[in-house]
């Protein structure tokens, strides 16, 4: 009986994690699209709780449904209107790189789908240390560190960035 829940939760996920990964992209209204972006993050720390790593699961809600998501809602209705459509009419250069982008994406899934139907994928071993927040925090200060400190700096970026776009000029102004 415990394993028919697991299933049934671990389903009820995904389907939460992919519908709600739909509705990202798929909203017009970017306040809209942030909330669904919130219901896919929740979804996903669902999923690590059934992985049995409760502090990845915490982090997630935490850091980036909580934290991050609020600083992606202050920016949408900071921009207001203007964060609706940034690309409409853009350059067929930017929708030709799109559709590149996505091709690539869809033959990266059927290579991948390919290789597990045809058990030419190994499983992998999960160590029992899995999720564990001192053996995370050492791969942070670490293996990882550049790419955290990038990380860092790139979402500093993009918050000055918000800024920067939300600042209006004035066309007839005294200049």
């Amino acid at each position: 009986m415990g394993n028919f829940i697991v299933w049934v939760v671990w389903f009820a996920a995904a389907a939460g994690c992919l519908g709600s990964g739909v509705a990202v992209v798929s909203v017009q209204n970017p306040f809209y699209s942030a909330l669904a972006l919130i219901g896919n993050l929740a979804s996903l720390a669902v999923l690590y709780l059934l992985l049995a790593a409760e502090f990845l699961a915490a982090a997630q809600v935490l850091v980036y449904a909580g934290a991050v998501m609020v600083m992606f809602l202050f920016v949408i209705a900071y921009l207001g209107g203007r964060a609706d459509a940034p690309w409409a009419g853009g350059p067929p250069l930017l929708r030709t790189a799109a559709v590149v982008a996505a091709a690539a994406i869809l033959v990266e899934v059927v290579v991948v789908l390919g290789l597990a139907w045809g058990d030419n994928l190994s499983e992998p071993e999960v160590p029992g240390t899995f999720g564990d927040p001192g053996e995370i925090g050492e791969l942070f200060l670490t293996e990882h560190l550049l790419a955290f400190e990038i990380t860092s700096i790139v979402l500093l970026i993009a918050a000055i960035g918000g800024v920067v776009l939300g600042t209006t000029r004035e066309k007839d102004g005294p200049n």
